[in-house]
C-alpha cells in the first residue's frame, strides 16, 4: 500500500485500559505475538452496538481474566486518542482496512487479588504480565504507541493517586 492509500483509511475504534492496583502500579502484558520486549496495557475493538465502557469491561475479562466486579471505573479519557500504525504493518493487521486506532481510555482501580488474573484465555494476547510504574511501561511499549501512553498517563495522573 502506498502512503497516500494508507492516509485515506479510517481509524479502528478501540478502547484502552489503565488498570491500577492499590499501590498505584499499572497492569502490563507482554504481547504474545511479538518476540521482543513489547509490553502494553489491555486494549481492543468496540463491537457493533457496544458502548466504549461495555467494550472496556469485556476486553478486561478477555485479556486478563479480571471480573468487572473487581474493578471500579475511576475515569474516562475526554477525547478519542488516535495513533498511526507503521506503514509496513497496515496491510498485515485488520485486513488492511485501518491506518491505526482511535482509542477511548479508561482508568480502572483493581480491588481483587493477583490470583484472579488469568491471561490464558481463548484468544490469548499476553505471554506474561506484571505490575509496572507508568514510566517503566512507557519504556517497554512499541515506539509507535509511546506518545499515546504518555498522553494517557498525563491525563489520568491526578486520579492515579
Amino acid at each position: 500500500m502506498t502512503p497516500a492509500e494508507i492516509e485515506k483509511l479510517p481509524y479502528r475504534p478501540c478502547v484502552g485500559l489503565v488498570v491500577i492496583n492499590a499501590a498505584g502500579e499499572v497492569f502490563a502484558g507482554q504481547r504474545i505475538d511479538n518476540p521482543g520486549d513489547a509490553w502494553q496495557m489491555p486494549q481492543g475493538g468496540v463491537d457493533e452496538g457496544e458502548t466504549p465502557v461495555q467494550a472496556a469491561l469485556r476486553e478486561l475479562g478477555e485479556e486478563t481474566g479480571i471480573s468487572e466486579n473487581s474493578v471500579e471505573v475511576l475515569a474516562e479519557s475526554e477525547d478519542w486518542i488516535p495513533y498511526e500504525l507503521p506503514h509496513e504493518l497496515v496491510p498485515k493487521l485488520w485486513k488492511g482496512q485501518f491506518r491505526g486506532q482511535t482509542q477511548k481510555w479508561f482508568l480502572l482501580k483493581f480491588s481483587g487479588g493477583d490470583a484472579e488474573i488469568n491471561i490464558v484465555q481463548d484468544h490469548q494476547e499476553f505471554s506474561r504480565w506484571a505490575w509496572m510504574q507508568p514510566d517503566e511501561l512507557i519504556e517497554k511499549i512499541v515506539p509507535f504507541k509511546k506518545h499515546t501512553y504518555s498522553q494517557v498517563f498525563a491525563d489520568f495522573e491526578a486520579k492515579m493517586g
